[in-house]
């Protein structure tokens, strides 16, 4: 009797089991889209690998993935390739949270604060060349001004505050990025970092509106860009607030991705009724037993 009971609990469960995850597999998909809307022109910042033995800078702008994980598949974010004949060699993108998650905490006070920058260490990353990522250019424009930029003035405190290195002229360039492995991400706030090594010339990321309008995705809090060297590592200056001042700047990007499947309330009916069944039937069992 135990024997024969063990074998109709066992078809009950893989029966329950299968039927819910047909179900589930079944629903489709929510789309997730975020955009941060147009280039304005404002602001053009370096951001690039260490690579060709080019001191490494990266150059960061924030998101969320609202209430639910998120797969990211797709990118595409906008900028500047500067010198004559610039050639693209490698690009990355990298994710960060929002510190002082994956930081130390306190941090080294050699910035002027560390509140709702990028984390120390990157969340997740991708890269071409066999890393998850690739990508296609595309040129925009072959001839794009930038009011402002930086490059090479990203210092520590006291001496921040540049005013950025003036206009930058270069190739206005989309990169459309698609990731053979997606970036899973659970419900949080996010800071998107791409990077871009050039042969000659560099990569600067170019500046949106702020704050967001259509044809971007709003969403609160929109933090600002940030930036940082290898020298500055692990920490972030405020593009606009530390380097520039009296102003602050978004960079322009998007991203394309599914939120993660939720089971239906039909499905969760159905598998509650399911374990009901399975209590009802052990139930009869003790009662029996007794």
């Amino acid at each position: 009797m135990g024997d024969q009971f063990g074998i109709t609990v066992a078809r009950w469960t893989v029966a329950a089991v299968m039927v819910t995850s047909t179900i589930v597999g079944s629903a489709s998909a929510t789309p997730f889209f975020f955009s941060t809307g147009n280039v304005d022109g404002r602001m053009a910042a370096a951001s690039r690998p260490d690579a060709g033995g080019k001191l490494e800078i990266e150059a960061a702008d924030d998101f969320t993935t609202i209430a639910n994980q998120t797969q990211i598949t797709s990118a595409t974010f906008t900028g500047l390739l500067t010198g004559a004949a610039p050639t693209i060699g490698e690009v990355a993108v990298e994710i960060y949270r929002v510190f002082p998650k994956d930081s130390v905490n306190p941090p080294s006070g050699n910035v002027p604060t560390r509140v709702n920058s990028p984390s120390d260490v990157a969340f997740d990353s991708r890269e071409s060349g066999g890393g998850g990522l690739t990508f296609t250019p595309g040129i925009v424009a072959s001839s794009f001004t930038a009011a402002n930029s930086v490059l090479n003035g990203i210092n520590k405190i006291p001496n921040q505050t540049t005013g950025g290195e003036g206009p930058v002229t270069g190739q206005k360039v989309q990169f459309n990025v698609l990731f053979s492995t997606p970036i899973t991400l659970p419900a949080d706030h996010y800071f998107f970092v791409p990077q871009v090594e050039l042969g000659s010339g560099d990569f600067l990321w170019l500046s949106s509106v702020r704050p967001i309008v259509s044809p971007g995705t709003p969403f609160a809090p929109d933090l600002q860009s940030w930036i940082r060297n290898a020298d500055l590592d692990p920490d972030w200056l405020r593009i606009g607030t530390d380097i520039v001042g009296g102003t602050t700047f978004n960079a322009a990007f998007t991203l394309d991705g599914d939120l993660s499947p939720v089971p239906e309330p039909a499905t969760l009916l159905l598998f509650g009724t399911t374990m009901t069944g399975l209590g009802f039937l052990a139930r009869r069992r003790r009662r029996r037993q007794n």
